[in-house]
Parts: C-alpha cells; structure tokens; sequence
C-alpha cells in the first residue's frame, strides 16, 4: 500500500485557525472603530451641535472614559486567563450595547458621561487588549504581518467613519446610537466563537508551519520565544521603555481622534460632513500603513519603523496646523495615517517579541494603565488649550512636540535579558 504524504498547513494556507482569528478580530476592530474609536469625533460634532456642550467636556468625557478602560487592563488580562477569551468577548458585548442603548437616550452631561463610561467598559473587556492577545499566541514568525493585517480592520472601520454621520442624518442620532449598540453586540458575540478559540487546545503549530530543523524562533531584534511572567516584565526596563514610548504615540493619536472634527469644523470652516469625509481618508493610509509595517515588521528591528513613525506624525501635525492649506490638510491625512498604521502593530509585537505570548494578557493590561499617560494627555491638553485660546494651535503644536520626545523612551527599548530561572 503506497502511502500518501500529507503537506503541513503553513501560515499561507487560509485552513489556519491563526488567520481566521485574524479575520475575525479585525472584524470586531473595524465596526469598533466606525462606531466608537475612531467615530467618537462625528458622534461629538453631533451632540455639540444639539446640545451645545464644550470642548473641554467632550476632552474630559473622552479622556475619562479612555483612563477607565485602561485601568481595568490588568483586571481583564486576570479575567481572560480565568474565563477564556470568548466568555469575555460576550461579556464586553453585553456591556458595549447597554452603553450605547443608554447615549441614545441621554438629556443632560451627566447622562452622556454615564451612557459613554458604560460604552467604554463594554469595549475595555470586548476589544483591544482581549482581541491582540488571542492574536499573538497564533503567530511568531508572523506576528507582525498578522497584528497588521488585524489592524487593517481598524483602519477599514476608520474609513466608513462618515456613515455614522450618514446615519444621523437619515435616522437621527437617537436611533443611530442605538442601531450602532445592537450592531455592535451582535458582531462580537457571534465573531467571539471564532476569536475565543484557544491555540494552547489545538494541535496546530505557531503560523501553521512544521519546522522540524528550527524550533526556535529569530526574529529582527534578535530575540527568542522566552515567556515573562507578568511580575518578572514588569521588571525589565523594556517594559516601561515600551510602555511610556507606547503612551507617546497615543498623545497624537488621541487627540486627533478626539478634536480632528471640531478642529476641522471650528478652525478651518468645514461642515460636519466634509470634516467626518477628511477624517475617514486618514484609515485609507492607515491601512496601507499597516501592510507596509506588516512587510518590515518581520525582517528589519521594529522600533526604527517605531521611531521614524513617530516624526512622521509629529510633522504631519505641525504642516496642518500652521500652514492654513488644503494641501497641508491632505499631507496631514497621508502621513498621518501612514505612521499610525506602520507603527501601531509594531509596538504589539515588540511587547510580544520581547515577553512571549504566555501571559500577554496580564502584561498587556499593566502595560495599557503606564500607555494611558498618552490618552489623557493629548484630548486634554488640545481640548482645554482650544477653549482658553480661542484655536488648536497651541495645543497641537505642544502634542506634536512631546510625540517628538517620545522617541527617546523606543532608543532605550533594547530587548531585556532573559529571567532568571
């Protein structure tokens, strides 16, 4: 009897589990970012307009709830090691559709701040820390390639941006909110049957590649597969390097998310609409970003693409604001978006690259609360500095400067050594 030699899966082969949680993951990013990261400028346009609210208030709401979610970090990498991935993917979703059935309901500031802290727990427990963790324990010769293709549904989600505001139009923003909420449920809980699925119970091999010449794995920092403990990361210089270079990036990217509409529409003139349009091209080049980071991210040492990211936002952000051009606005768009979507999945991989996938999780969730400097920092400081001097242009160009700085913490990020045992 001749018998017939069955090829190994590799990570190409779209039979690996690995990348259909890819798919899936990116999937609840996407509709995440449409409708809460990335949207949450169009849904503030539309309750400045209503309401008459601040700025500082939307600063401070968006702010808060950010800091909220990110404390709870090490609470949800315990809880996603206790319960599983997928019993806290529909636990967040839960969470995310009261939230969102509650701000279409909102009369006063203090309902807002209410309906939005509920919204944000919901996606502290349903998005980013539990989705790239489930992620990273599928890959590590790819790690890059598939923490960048996840993001690519961030970027996707980014760029239909302005349905939402399509949607307030056609239906209200009562009945948006909540349509928003019930969508937003259903993706999660369905896609969590897929995300939940756990590599430690499966027999397939990390990328679905069977190496027998190699078992372990090289990557461009030069690092190998060790597994940290939570308590022994938080040890290392790497892990506050990371950390605080992580919380840098954030600043920019923070404050861009939360004040680019009203910036666009009280600084330079444009419509509600035509600001959610220009803030929707950012996710186009955020998403050719993240191929190109992908690419890189698994041949040359992550924090150069890091590093030069950085300085690409941060001048990106200084043309905008003080060169008063449409073409200023488009390269902010372009560079902008290209350094997010570079350098967002490297900073993910770098942190799985240097302590393993093991306990990412927990890592991830003490990492989030150092990072989080950067969410409060950047809304806040554009926000306040927009209300007291009349314009974003002090504000901005402060943001622009302390990304700048941040590089200083990705030139210290060297690998840390390997605990002892």
């Amino acid at each position: 009897m001749t018998s017939v030699r069955q090829e190994p899966d590799t990570g190409r082969s779209p039979t690996y589990t690995g990348w259909k949680v890819v798919g899936a993951s990116a999937g609840i990013w996407a509709l995440q970012s449409m409708l809460w990261v990335q949207g949450f400028g169009n849904i503030a346009v539309e309750l400045r307009s209503n309401f008459g609210w601040s700025v500082t208030l939307f600063s401070a709401a968006f702010t808060g709830t950010r800091v909220g979610a990110a404390i709870l970090g090490p609470g949800i990498g315990v809880a996603i090691g206790k319960f599983g991935t997928k019993k806290i993917l529909r636990f967040g979703a839960a969470i995310i559709l009261v939230g969102f059935l509650g701000m279409s309901q909102i009369q006063t500031q203090w309902h807002f701040v209410l309906a939005l802290s509920v919204a944000a727990l919901g996606t502290g427990f349903a998005g980013f820390i539990t989705i790239t963790s489930a992620l990273v324990q599928w890959f590590e010769r790819k790690r890059a390639q598939a923490l960048s293709m996840q993001t690519m549904g961030f970027a996707i989600g980014g760029f239909a941006g302005p349905l939402l505001v399509v949607a307030f139009g056609l239906f209200g923003w009562r009945w948006s909110l909540a349509g928003a909420g019930v969508l937003l449920f259903l993706s999660t809980w369905f896609a969590a049957e897929i995300v939940g699925i756990e590599r430690s119970s499966s027999s397939e091999p990390n990328d679905g590649i069977i190496d027998e010449d190699q078992t372990t794995t090289k990557r461009a920092e030069g690092v190998s597969d060790t597994h940290f403990t939570v308590s022994q990361a938080v040890r290392t210089r790497a892990f506050w390097m990371v950390s605080l270079g992580h919380g840098s990036a954030l600043i920019v990217v923070s404050a861009v998310i939360a004040h680019v509409a009203l910036y666009l529409t009280e600084d330079r003139g444009f419509s509600a609409s035509e600001a959610a349009l220009i803030a929707g091209l950012v996710p186009v080049f955020q998403f050719f970003g993240t191929g190109l980071g992908g690419y890189f991210g698994d041949r040359i040492n992550k924090r150069i693409i890091v590093i030069i990211a950085m300085c690409t936002h941060a001048a990106g952000l200084l043309l905008m604001t003080w060169i008063e051009s449409p073409i200023t606005i488009g390269a902010f768009v372009v560079m902008h978006g290209l350094a997010w979507g570079s350098r967002g999945p490297q900073m993910q991989a770098i942190r799985a690259d240097y302590f393993g996938s093991t306990n990412f999780a927990g890592i991830m969730g003490w990492a989030s609360i150092v990072a989080l400097s950067g969410t409060v920092i950047g809304p806040l400081v554009a926000g306040v500095l927009a209300d007291s001097t009349g314009d974003y242009r002090l504000g901005f160009t402060l943001i622009a400067l302390l990304a700048l700085a941040g590089n200083a913490f990705w030139a210290f990020a060297s690998p840390p050594p390997k605990p002892a045992t």
